[in-house]
């Protein structure tokens, strides 16, 4: 993309985003096609809006893997779908006490959100009985508020979750309505939205966000995250695709580091208030930038994503902690200094690693 040919004033976008108004589609295609030389420029814009809302504070969400492969549909970048061949394990859910196991590694790395994701298209009632259940379990133990990621979902299953305990439940748009169909054939871009629906409806915390890079267009990109303003997401995880062998995308490897966090500063642009989680793939495509992301995005994962590794999270916290931003602990408040002090030198060996990974 070429960069844009009118400059513009990125903290006027700021100031247009911190007043509550959407910033015009012209503005916005400017924000992705800015030349790299304004990345600074657009990224001290946008931190003035995430500090509005967030202050320094980094909020860490910890991802389980819970059932694995075995998915009918047919996403395209999923490792996990019917159309793959990727070398994944396979696995149905999970025992209860091999979630609670990872629900306490959680509580060791100061993740605030548990998030439990299982594979497939919706859950059948012994597999959704079955996460009622340990949902339970992990809440009577673990001060971390639980985010369910189990597919397509209805009206009573959604106020089911949330009369078992869970705060939110993540489905991802993933992509622009109009670009839908090029991603996935078995379940269409409303199935999506009526599942976001249904978990406003029971009163329970919307996460949905999307994949940047899977071949969409910039209009795409704007279209993607002006729908999860309409819908009022309130949890928006920002993936970026990684290329897996035996994926039909297994090619599709484009975004710079400076794509990115234009893309990013977008997000924070025209979802002032959300909190913006940096999700599956910036260990790939941010690389060394990573830390800049944190100026747009309050959010990450700590530890692995569905069927991929993530950063260790020794690094993860030296990452947070060298950039001058603080932990955020689960009732939102930054994390008492004595909470972290050390913890990147007294973790568990390995604690870092799951067998689990992409986002939810």
């Amino acid at each position: 993309m070429a960069p844009f040919a009118t400059a513009l004033d990125w903290n006027h976008l700021a100031d247009v985003a911190l007043g509550g108004e959407v910033i015009s589609r012209e503005a916005a295609h400017g924000v992705l096609a800015a030349a790299d030389e304004e990345i600074l420029a657009q990224l001290h814009a946008a931190y003035r809006v995430r500090r509005h809302y967030w202050g320094n504070r980094v909020r860490l969400h910890f991802l389980l893997n819970a059932q694995s492969g075995l998915c009918p549909e047919d996403c395209h970048y999923c490792s996990q779908s019917k159309i793959s061949t990727a070398e994944i394990e396979k696995y149905p859910l999970m025992a209860q006490e091999k979630v609670l196991a990872a629900a306490e590694r959680a509580h060791t790395l100061k993740a605030g959100t548990f998030c439990m994701v299982i594979s497939g298209r919706s859950p059948s009632e012994s597999t959704f009985s079955r996460v009622l259940e340990t949902v339970r379990a992990v809440k009577a133990q673990y001060p971390m508020k639980i985010c369910a990621c189990l597919g397509l979902l209805d009206d009573d299953q959604t106020r089911r979750l949330a009369a078992a305990g869970v705060d939110r439940v993540n489905h991802n748009l993933n992509t622009a309505e109009n670009y839908h169909g090029d991603i996935c054939t078995t379940h269409r871009f409303q199935d999506r939205v009526d599942t976001v629906a249904a978990v406003k409806a029971a009163g329970l915390t919307t996460c949905s966000g999307g994949i940047l890079g899977l071949g969409e267009s910039p209009d795409d990109v704007i279209d993607l995250a002006l729908s999860l303003r309409e819908l009022q997401v309130t949890s928006v995880p920002v993936n970026f695709l990684i290329p897996i062998p035996g994926t039909p995308f297994r090619d599709r490897n484009t975004l710079s580091p400076q794509q990115c966090l234009r893309m990013l500063c977008l997000f924070r642009f025209l979802l002032p208030s959300q909190e913006i989680r940096i999700a599956g793939g910036r260990e790939v495509h941010l690389r060394s930038l990573q830390p800049l992301g944190l100026y747009a995005a309050n959010s990450i994962f700590i530890g692995d994503y569905l069927t991929t590794p993530g950063q260790a999270a020794q690094t993860d916290f030296a990452m947070i902690q060298d950039a001058g931003f603080v932990l955020e602990a689960p009732d939102g408040s930054p994390m008492a200094e004595q909470s972290t002090t050390g913890l990147t030198s007294h973790l568990p060996p390995h604690s870092q690693r799951s067998r689990s990974a992409s986002t939810p």
